[in-house]
């Protein structure tokens, strides 16, 4: 008889892991674009007041530190938060399971009738999945959960932080190992290949058009940049 585990797993596996695969490249990216944008538009801006190496370099780090604890923070609660939903939603299953089993049975067997399965093949597949293990079949099929996997906040927490990091990294660089001279045009080229591959990227990762997503990422840094620089001189012209 055909394994109707490895059946369900046909309809199931590839979305679900290249799903999971995709929204962790996803973050990743994003947490460096935020990396990029937002340390380009502090050093910008106090380039903008200041040609002092020293002070450029020290607004920059602090912004780096900042931001990523900041992004690491953010994703710890935030994933802690999506962790407890998880639980709550395998342990509100795991009790319909034990007070209505018949029931869960039958919503297992629709379910995969939906996915296109017929009727006794999708019956066969619900009964042998349960017996198996059917907390692990409706986690999976109903829930798109891996009870032995769920987000790890910790995990989500250090991948922001050293995202943001390496993206701030780079107009941080550019700045202080700059001439003087050069330092402002250097930064910018150096942001905008940044964002130009972190737009390139986003856009792949989420299936979306990628020449919209390039031109609205160096959008987006370029107005950060402009008028960060405008306020710091602006600032720097005022108080000098």
């Amino acid at each position: 008889m055909t394994d109707v585990r490895a059946l369900v797993h046909r309809f199931d596996q590839d979305t679900g892991t290249h799903a999971s695969m995709l929204n962790k490249l996803r973050a990743a990216v994003l947490g460096a674009n935020d990396g990029v944008i937002s340390t380009a538009g502090l050093v910008m801006g106090v380039a903008g007041a200041t040609t002092n190496t020293a002070a450029l370099a020290t607004a920059g780090i602090a912004g780096l530190v900042a931001g990523a604890l900041s992004m690491a923070v953010g994703e710890y609660v935030s994933v802690s938060a999506q962790r407890d939903s998880e639980r709550a939603l395998l342990a509100k299953e795991e009790h319909e399971l034990r007070t209505m089993p018949e029931e869960e049975l039958e919503e297992l067997t629709r379910l995969l009738q939906e996915k296109g399965m017929s009727d006794a093949v999708a019956r066969e597949a619900a009964r042998e999945l349960t017996a198996h293990d059917a907390l692990a079949a409706h986690a999976d099929i109903e829930l798109r959960l891996d009870p032995d996997d769920l987000t790890s906040p910790t995990h989500a927490a250090v991948s922001s932080l050293i995202a943001f990091a390496l993206g701030a990294l780079i107009p941080l660089l550019a700045m202080v190992l700059s001439p003087p001279s050069t330092r402002v045009v250097v930064t910018v080229v150096a942001v905008l290949l940044a964002l130009f591959l972190t737009g390139f990227l986003s856009a792949r990762a989420g299936d979306a058009p990628v020449a919209r997503a390039i031109v609205r990422n160096v959008i987006g840094g370029v107005l950060a940049m402009g008028i960060t620089f405008a306020i710091g001189t602006l600032v720097g012209t005022q108080i000098g």
